[in-house]
């Protein structure tokens, strides 16, 4: 690793150390200031934050990999992405900003689901908050793993050392500065991320001589790679837009919605948001279709599909410039890693430990909690990210699907049904997560009926989202609902 790229990264590391002291001293003295930023996200800081704590690892790792094996049929995967995140922003953004301030000012997901059925608050808030650790245990461990890869492939380090160091690093931050630390270091890798999504395409096809004579070179390396329909299923079409369902349910995203300033401020956030997100995606779809053409025309060799952005940024570029876009990579890991640890600590914290062991625990207190727990998740998502064989994409799909499924249905129809009830929605969340999990468990999302595999995120949002209309009907005249604003 040469200088240039080494001392890159250490600024990049003290700046993230620096957000995070300036955030601990201005916004971490109660617990609404350290999980949620005291509700003053402007803008552009909600929107980038949304997006790069969603844009994990996977962007620059398992996305581009995906796209280099099998062409541009994969990014089916981000067109969907791309609508459920409009989606999101339209629907639920500006009601779930207005509904969880009015609800006693609840600062986590499971505490809104709580206030707003609180005939079944205590299963609500219980339910969701083991949803939560469960999947978001795994997510982390998915951008441990980016991690681990990124030091194993650029800097020739071992995968574990990278693994463990990844950790460290969010966790400095994170434990300290909590919300208002993760959005601002999210805003700036944000503004990483795309300047190298965008750059890193741009010049490796100008080294092959441009747009079309990479074009050419795909083709010539295999037609089907330049086609958006070739070798399309309809299975395979569904189960890869459908990753857009489960932007209801990701909590690490949601979030960033209730911490906004206003309701007011929700278009401004969705025009930034989204216009950053078509940017990176395409950026990354570039990255795999133009690396796919160099490594090809250059005799290269790359094992891992999923290192082709690590394989790109130390072969085109000067070590500076290198050291800047392996900051992106991790900026696009450690974002997601420190939203991840903070939505879950925030659970242990308030579902947890103050619904069932110190209800009159005081502010300071809490905090600290909150901290402890942050650094308890990390461990147990290091330990799962042990294995240098895992897939990126892989556990990030699991784990995507297993909130989109538990939580999407459930935060559309209590935002948007009045008849949802607290029996319903306890029916949907349980049906949801388990739904996925035996989806998984069974492999039918690698083989379905002899046919490609259905992504375990549509029978389960499909199976909640019934569980809950049956049930909340069935039981509408047993219980208390608070009613919504929709």
């Amino acid at each position: 690793m040469q200088t240039g790229t080494l001392v890159t990264l250490a600024l990049y590391f003290v700046g993230m150390i620096a957000i995070g002291l300036y955030a601990w001293r201005k916004s971490t003295n109660d617990i609404a200031g350290y999980m949620l930023g005291g509700r003053q996200l402007s803008p552009s800081v909600a929107a980038l934050s949304a997006g790069a704590s969603d844009m994990s690892g996977w962007l620059l790792l398992g996305l581009p990999g995906a796209l280099y094996v099998s062409g541009l049929v994969e990014a089916w995967i981000g067109i969907g992405l791309f609508a459920g995140a409009l989606a999101n922003w339209i629907i639920v953004a500006p009601r779930l900003r207005e509904q969880t301030e009015q609800l006693d000012n609840s600062l986590t997901i499971p505490q809104f689901l709580g206030r707003r059925f609180p005939d079944k608050a205590i299963w609500l808030r219980s339910i969701s908050a083991i949803v939560i650790i469960v999947f978001f245990t795994v997510y982390t461990a998915a951008g441990l793993v980016g991690g681990g890869k990124l030091f194993a492939s650029a800097f020739g380090q071992d995968y574990l050392l990278g693994v463990w160091l990844t950790a460290a690093i969010v966790l400095a931050y994170t434990m300290f500065g909590g919300f208002l630390a993760v959005s601002l270091t999210d805003f700036v890798q944000g503004c990483i991320m795309v300047v190298a999504l965008v750059l890193m395409p741009i010049v490796a096809m100008s080294d092959l001589g441009g747009w079309s004579a990479t074009g050419d070179i795909l083709y010539a390396i295999n037609p089907n790679l330049t086609s958006l329909t070739t070798g399309l299923t309809f299975i395979g079409f569904i189960s890869a837009t459908a990753w857009g369902l489960g932007y209801f349910g990701q909590p690490h995203i949601i979030v960033r919605f209730m911490a906004l300033r206003s309701v007011s401020d929700v278009p401004r956030a969705r025009a930034i948001g989204m216009s950053w997100m078509g940017a990176a995606l395409l950026g990354a779809i570039g990255i795999a279709l133009a690396g796919r053409a160099y490594v090809e025309s250059n005799g290269l060799q790359l094992n891992d599909p999923e290192t082709i952005f690590i394989l790109l940024a130390d072969t085109l570029f000067h070590p500076l410039i290198t050291g800047f876009l392996l900051a992106a990579l991790l900026a696009a890991i450690m974002s997601t890693i420190s939203s991840q640890l903070l939505v879950s600590s925030s659970s242990l914290t308030e579902d947890f430990y103050r619904q069932f062991l110190r209800k009159d625990a005081s502010e300071g207190e809490l905090v600290t909690i909150g901290r402890i727990s942050v650094a308890a998740v990390a461990i147990l998502a290091g330990l799962i990210a042990i294995d240098p064989d895992s897939q990126v994409l892989g556990l990030v799909s699991n784990a995507w699907a297993g909130f989109g499924a538990a939580f999407g249905p459930l935060i559309l129809l209590s935002l948007c049904w009045r008849k949802t009830t607290g029996a319903g929605a306890v029916a949907g969340l349980v049906t949801g997560a388990i739904t996925v999990i035996i989806w998984i468990a069974l492999g039918l999302n690698s083989d379905f009926l002899g046919f490609g595999g259905i992504y375990e995120i549509i029978p389960g949002f499909l199976a909640a989202m019934t569980a809950i209309i049956l049930t909340s009907l069935a039981t509408a005249k047993d219980e208390t609902v608070i009613g919504t604003n929709a």
